[in-house]
């Protein structure tokens, strides 16, 4: 059944040809997600590999260290609902381009920073600029992906998050090292500003975009599948969300996973600069593996969840193995404080992060798995995002006071493996992808009862 917003006329092509043509815009468009992500979490994440030469600066202590990294999670969660909300409303593109200008001036003014309270300001407003751009990507994935593709897609555009973070590293140390560490937020800043004209230029729903064939808009179209409610149909309804246990669920499980990730993107470097005694260089040499090893995870895992699910599996069972296999075998971090040897420490870091990593793209499909319309996505995945930034919000103020208080990691880490496994335990035991039905199913529903006619 073609979609009811679709204007081209073409017939679809088959064989070779068709598959030649169904190739491209889709994939350019992803592309984007992902340089969006990456800009994202490179102005992110510089806070924390340029921590250690602003706190000689302004003479930070561990507790206050802990509450500045956490300070761009506050905002950041608190704006992830509306942002979904504002997804739902406005589309991808018109709020995507203002969130990135939004947070890349703010990323910007870090660099003329002048103590704690000004750095606490510039990183509240990062965090709502920020706010938008995974609900932004999910959204995006759910309009320009039939289902078989969406695990792949997104771990895609979820790349962005490693190679943001191991980019961060060699980037703001080298500028930092070079100009100081202020160089390196200006330089950062500036980047965001580029992606918003690339971004303007290329984005437009496929129905409306030019370079989108028959061929391609009828493959995107063919295998939605995410409308399971036909009295839902047609807009978002916040109390039926609410009420709704598997947005929590997906909640709940994307908090316990972000208390474990979240060591990455903050205290890590301080752990292996302060506490194993590594070296700057030798920081700037190792420190990005764990990263740049989750960038090929990622993928992986969105290629595995999607050829379960086109070898036939169930979609619980296509989702659901990657998400508890990446957790479970992440919780290895928890064995990093007992190893006295520093190449070991760094392959158990690796494959942490990689099996943390294996299970994003499964999880990010889960907004489109489980909405009961295509209108609602957006804002489920703003609930979704909301627990992990709440994760991210506590991890580095709980892992601050605690070195305030002992001096000692293990505390840390070892919570971060137990969070690891109760992430696997909700999405094993609570989250439920419920059945879905294809449009072309559901057009008498939609269509309404049939009309009567004269004798």
């Amino acid at each position: 059944m073609p979609h009811p917003n679709a204007t081209r006329s073409e017939p679809p092509a088959t064989g070779g040809a068709g598959a030649r043509q169904r190739r491209g815009m889709r994939w350019s468009i992803v592309g984007f997600s992902a340089l969006g992500l990456t800009i994202a979490y490179l102005d992110r994440a510089a806070l924390s590999v340029a921590l250690p030469f602003m706190s000689d600066e302004f003479e930070i202590s561990p507790a206050v260290q802990g509450i500045m990294l956490s300070a761009f999670f506050w905002s950041y969660a608190l704006f992830q609902i509306p942002s979904g909300w504002l997804l739902d409303r406005f589309g991808p593109r018109v709020i995507y381009p203002v969130a990135v200008g939004w947070w890349s001036i703010w990323t910007a003014l870090t660099a003329t920073a002048q103590g704690v309270t000004s750095i606490l300001v510039f990183r509240l407003g990062l965090g709502i600029g920020e706010a938008p751009v995974q609900p932004a990507n999910v959204k995006v994935v759910s309009r320009w992906f039939p289902r078989r593709e969406r695990a792949f897609a997104s771990s895609l555009f979820d790349m962005g998050q490693q190679i943001g973070t191991a980019l961060a590293v060699p980037a703001v140390t080298a500028l930092a090292l070079l100009g100081g560490w202020r160089l390196s937020f200006l330089v950062i800043g500036l980047i965001g500003l580029l992606w918003i004209v690339g971004w303007l230029t290329v984005y437009r729903e496929p129905e409306r975009h030019p370079r989108v064939s028959a061929a391609e808009l009828a493959h995107i179209r063919s295998d939605q599948a995410d409308v399971t409610d036909t009295a839902a149909a047609g807009g978002v309804h916040w109390g039926e969300l609410v009420r709704d246990g598997q947005v929590w669920a997906l909640t709940t499980g994307y908090v316990f996973r972000s208390l474990a990730g979240a060591f990455f993107l903050t205290w890590y470097p301080s752990y292996l600069l302060d506490d194993r005694g590594f070296t700057e260089a030798e920081f700037g040499m190792v420190g990005m593996l764990p990263a740049l090893i989750a960038i090929g995870s990622t993928v992986l895992g969105g290629v595995v969840s999607d050829r379960m699910l086109a070898a036939g599996l169930s979609p619980g069972t296509a989702r659901k193995v990657p998400i508890v296999a990446g957790l479970g075998l992440s919780a290895c971090i928890g064995f990093s404080p007992f190893i006295s040897s520093n190449l070991v420490l760094m392959i158990v870091l690796t494959v942490s992060s990689a099996a943390h990593s294996f299970a994003g793209a499964a999880i990010l499909s889960l907004p489109a798995e489980v909405a009961r319309t295509p209108e609602s996505v957006g804002s489920i995945a703003g609930f979704q995002n909301f627990g992990s930034q709440l994760g991210n919000l506590v991890s580095p103020i709980a892992i601050g006071f605690f070195l305030a208080a002992s001096g000692s990691y293990v505390g840390p880490l070892v919570g971060a493996a137990v969070s690891c496994l109760i992430s696997a335990a909700i999405y094993l035991f609570w989250v439920r992808i419920k059945p879905v039905v294809k449009p072309a199913d559901l057009a008498p529903a939609l269509a309404g009862p049939p009309e009567r006619t004269n004798p």
